[in-house]
């Protein structure tokens, strides 16, 4: 698979989950960490933004698949987006002093892997598509 392929998929597959992750939320809300009304606040906030960083990551991972002109375009917002989504929700953790949870919290254990994919396909997708947005 070429690398334009997996960014697309990648980036399709984490509009898809961000989608599936707020049903769980305001569904069964087996994603949240902790039940207390501070940190249910700060989550409750992030639907629009997650909304936004989902329609710009199914587009861009679209536009990789398809290899539309526009792919790179909607690339650095998603990008940015998800390293958007990273450093406040990294912050959020580490001054809570929610990460020491995860030794007894599956909600925990996939808010860290929601922590490093966002950091690290943000930082990826933004990296590919500066290239490809200036060509």
């Amino acid at each position: 698979m070429t690398t334009n392929r997996t960014l697309g998929v990648l980036l399709i597959l984490t509009a898809i989950t961000t989608v599936l992750y707020w049903i769980n939320y305001f569904t069964s809300g087996d994603v949240a960490v902790v039940s207390t009304r501070w940190y249910t606040a700060y989550e409750s906030s992030f639907p629009a933004a997650d909304g936004w960083l989902a329609l710009c990551s199914f587009l861009a991972g679209l536009g990789y698949l398809l290899g539309w002109p526009s792919a790179g375009r909607f690339g650095l917002l998603a990008g940015s987006a998800l390293l958007y989504l990273a450093g406040m929700d990294i912050t959020f953790d580490i001054e809570n002093h929610l990460y020491p949870l995860a030794a007894h919290s599956d909600a925990m254990k996939f808010e860290i892997v929601i922590n490093a994919w966002s950091l690290l396909l943000g930082l990826w997708t933004v990296a590919a598509s500066w290239r490809r947005a200036r060509v």
